[in-house]
This record gives C-alpha cells, sequence and structure tokens, in this order.
C-alpha cells in the first residue's frame, strides 16, 4: 500500500482566500510583479518578466536564487544576458553604424543599411523582414510567447518583449503574442487557474494552492487543485487515478445493465427513468433496490458496504483477480448509478419550476417562498454528488474502524438522498401545500445535516491521518 497526499482541510469550501479577475485585472497583476521585482532588482523590465517566467511567477524563489547563487549562472539558465555586461558587448548596432561598416543579414544574406538591421544582446543581427517573417511564425503557427530564440544557430538567448513588439508589423500578430504573454502568466502560475466553464475568460487568483472549491464570478465551481468539478471528499491524486481505471475499463460488459435490469421478482426488463434507486416494480409490484437488486422496505437497503466472499481460505491468483474485479464492480457500478441518477434529477428542476409556477397560481405565495422546492433539489444534486465520490474513495481505502464508520455515514446518507429524490419525484398536485412544504424541508434538512457529517468524518481522517490507501491502478 502507498500513503496518498492529504485532503482538504475541514470546511474546505469556507476560509479560503481568492478572487476571480476578468483579462484586464490579469495583465495589471502581471505587470505590477514585472514592476515590484524589477524594482528590486534593478533589470529592465523585459527582462524580469523572462526571470520571472523561468521560476513560474514565484517571486520569492527568483530572489533567493539571484541574491544566494551565481549571478551569471541564474542568467546562463534563463537564456538572457545580463544586463551589466551589455555595455561591454563589442560591436553593438551603434558602433557598427558609426564605423559604417557594411554587414549582411545572417539570415537572407542580403546587404543591407546600418538602420535596416536589429539585433540581440548576443549581438547576433538580422534584417527587420527576417525579424518580422520569423517571430510571426513562431506566435501565430507554434504558438509561442516563452521560448521564442535568436534566429542565429546555437544562440539560446531568448527574445525579449520589446524587441518582439518593436519588430512585428501586424497588430493582429501583436494581439496575439499578448494574449499568449498572458495565458502563460496565468498557466505558469500556481497561484492562477484560469476558470474551465467554456467561454470564461476569468482567472482565480489564490494565496496558496490547495485542494480546495472555488466560485468563479461567471457562477463555475470547481476544484481550485486540479480545475476539475468539485469533488469531495476524495482528494484530487486519488480521483485522477480512479478516473483513468474508470475510463479504461467503461467500455468493458460490465456497463451493458447500466440502464435497463430484470425485475429481481419477476424478471420483467425495466428501464431507469429518474434519479432514485429505489425501484417499483409496475407489474408485480416488487420494491427493490437498483445497485444491488435486493428487496427494499422503507427507503432501507444496505449495499453500500463491500462484502468480500472470496476473504477466507483465498487461494492462487484467479481467486485474488476474480475478487479484485468484484470489489471494482462493486465500487464502479454504484459509482456509475449515482452518476446516472444525477443527469436524472438536473432534469427535476424543469418538473420543479413548473410545481412553483402552479403554487404561485392556486396560492397567494411569493417566487420566495415557494423556492423551498428549487432549494430541495439543488440539496439532491448536491448530496447525489457526494455519494458518488465517496464510492471512488472507498474503492482504495483500507478497512479500519474509521472505515466502517465512514460506511455508516454513507448508508445514512443514501437512506436520506433516495426518500428525497422518491419524494420529489412524486406528484404533489393533490397534496396540503403546508405538508409538502414541511415535508420537503425536513428531508433536505436532513440530507445535507447527513452530508456534513460524512464530509466531516472525511476530512477528520485526513487531518488525522486514519486514512491508508491501496495502491491499486
Amino acid at each position: 500500500m502507498e500513503k496518498i497526499e492529504t485532503g482538504p482541510d475541514k470546511d474546505s469550501d469556507n476560509n479560503y482566500p481568492y478572487e476571480a479577475l476578468s483579462t484586464d485585472k490579469i495583465v495589471k497583476d502581471m505587470l505590477e510583479s514585472i514592476k515590484s521585482i524589477g524594482a528590486i532588482i534593478e533589470i529592465p523590465a523585459t527582462t524580469t518578466r523572462i526571470l520571472l517566467q523561468h521560476f513560474k511567477w514565484d517571486r520569492e524563489k527568483l530572489l533567493d536564487k539571484f541574491y544566494s547563487e551565481d549571478r551569471s549562472q541564474l542568467f546562463k539558465d534563463t537564456q538572457v544576458v545580463d544586463p551589466a555586461r551589455q555595455s561591454s558587448l563589442p560591436e553593438t548596432v551603434g558602433e557598427l553604424a558609426a564605423a559604417d561598416i557594411e554587414e549582411d543579414c545572417a539570415i537572407c544574406f542580403m546587404p543591407l543599411a546600418r538602420n535596416m538591421m536589429t539585433g540581440l544582446e548576443c549581438g547576433h543581427r538580422f534584417c527587420e523582414d527576417c525579424w518580422n517573417e520569423y517571430l510571426t511564425t513562431k506566435i501565430l503557427e507554434e504558438g509561442e510567447c516563452q521560448k521564442i530564440r535568436c534566429p542565429a544557430h546555437k544562440c539560446d538567448i531568448l527574445v525579449d518583449d520589446e524587441t518582439v513588439m518593436r519588430l512585428i508589423k501586424k497588430s493582429d500578430v501583436k494581439v496575439k503574442y499578448e494574449y499568449l504573454i498572458t495565458n502563460s502568466f496565468v498557466q505558469f502560475n500556481r497561484l492562477l487557474k484560469w476558470c474551465p466553464s467554456p467561454g470564461c475568460t476569468n482567472a482565480i487568483k489564490v494565496q496558496y494552492s490547495d485542494f480546495k472549491l472555488v466560485k468563479c464570478s461567471c457562477g463555475y465551481t470547481f476544484c481550485y487543485k486540479c480545475t476539475s468539478k468539485w469533488h469531495e471528499p476524495i482528494n484530487c491524486e486519488l480521483l485522477k487515478k480512479w478516473m483513468i481505471k474508470f475510463e479504461e475499463d467503461s467500455a468493458t460488459s460490465a456497463w451493458i445493465g447500466l440502464n435497463t435490469k430484470d425485475c429481481p421478482n419477476c424478471a420483467t426488463p425495466i428501464e431507469k427513468n429518474g434519479g432514485c434507486n429505489l425501484i417499483h416494480c409496475s407489474k408485480c409490484a416488487f420494491n427493490f433496490c437498483w445497485m444491488c437488486l435486493n428487496k427494499t422496505t422503507d427507503h432501507h437497503c444496505q449495499c453500500n458496504r463491500f462484502k468480500n466472499k472470496d476473504d477466507e481460505n483465498r487461494e492462487g491468483s484467479k481467486k485474488e483477480k476474480k475478487s479484485a474485479l468484484r470489489k471494482y464492480f462493486h465500487y464502479s457500478d454504484r459509482f456509475m448509478n449515482h452518476a446516472n441518477s444525477l443527469k436524472f434529477e438536473s432534469n427535476l428542476y424543469d418538473s420543479v419550476k413548473e410545481k412553483m409556477f402552479e403554487m404561485q397560481r392556486i396560492t397567494n405565495l411569493t417566487w420566495a417562498e415557494v423556492l423551498f422546492l428549487r432549494n430541495a433539489v439543488d440539496t439532491l444534486c448536491r448530496c447525489r454528488t457526494i455519494l458518488m465520490y465517496t464510492y471512488a474513495f472507498a474503492y482504495y481505502i483500507v478497512k479500519n474502524n474509521q472505515f466502517n464508520i465512514f460506511e455508516d455515514n454513507q448508508e445514512d446518507l443514501e437512506q436520506a438522498t433516495e426518500s428525497l429524490s422518491q419524494f420529489l419525484e412524486q406528484d404533489l398536485k393533490n397534496e396540503d401545500l403546508s405538508e409538502i412544504k414541511q415535508k420537503v424541508m425536513n428531508k433536505s434538512n436532513y440530507c445535507e445535516n447527513r452530508r456534513k457529517v460524512l464530509v466531516d468524518h472525511v476530512y477528520e481522517g485526513y487531518e488525522k491521518d486514519w486514512w491508508s490507501y491501496w495502491s491499486m491502478h
């Protein structure tokens, strides 16, 4: 077995300092970072930007290297010429021009007037047309902005931003370059992440990177560390391992029965068209659990626990492989069932909206007073999502006393969630409004309480190192 990185702090969606930045604020933040560091180390802004980029915009690391190590080695590693050495470079453009010395372009080999030649601190010079073509190709075709090197053979000196913007002729290429610089500022900065919502151009800025819930100003919520949809209580590394395995095995025959199963009592094929996993067979009136196919009563079914029939007297690799496969199918089937239920339950918003309009029509209630139905669906989807990820989490855990408590909490949340789901899917038109409201709020509050108990217990386990994980791929 192996240890996995610890998870988030308790109440991870609270007390985590972050802010959403628009594109203008991102550029402003980048320029302020360059200016503040440049003022300390006293070098030009364009060179400072390259140094910061090299250290992934970690200013403390740059300052530490700048003052504690060999300065010449630092500039060699970052592929720029030390500004302190620029004045001593031989045969600068100005000196050659004053001496009226002719020189050919190192790319097209055409002799040009001195005012048509330009170069970097490395001393290599090219005509402006060749520079423009070279830079345009790098930017538009290769999408490069960080590592545009001097065109001279075997020269590793990087082209600074000021030179790029001066030599590029077309405005659209300049705009693309500025975009690439801004994108790289966010992409390689551990304290910045682009919002993954399609079409959003905001970035989230944090004070420290962690497995935490953040919400962009566009309304999209995600995990800051991996930018996936929020996936508590499972941490990012464990979820990544699970999803790789899940995606590799998702095409197997194990998924044939995902949407259609036979009633365990009368064998009638049943297609699941709702989120609730407590199924009622309309042909024989048999009530059973969609996940384990066992008979259910009063929203109760203990099928969240994996029971290994091969634990005693296991012999040989075949039994071990069979046991491992059974375990994977147990957790993956429940993971997928909750994911599938979540898709169905997202459709509840439309039906609930109609019920809210109907309540307003036959009563004098305001829209705010009937929002309890919408809030209940929010709670249902949130709890369903938590349950989905608990099965990925449980798959890797080595069983101990705390794991038994976790399964008890998981079972309680599952029963509460199925009860709320079943109630919301019913036709509530003929029910007393005050009674409906009370039942919905009671079930929603209970679900939310059970969710909090489960999540808090997992987070406490992260903090106190309760969880050990099997190394499974």
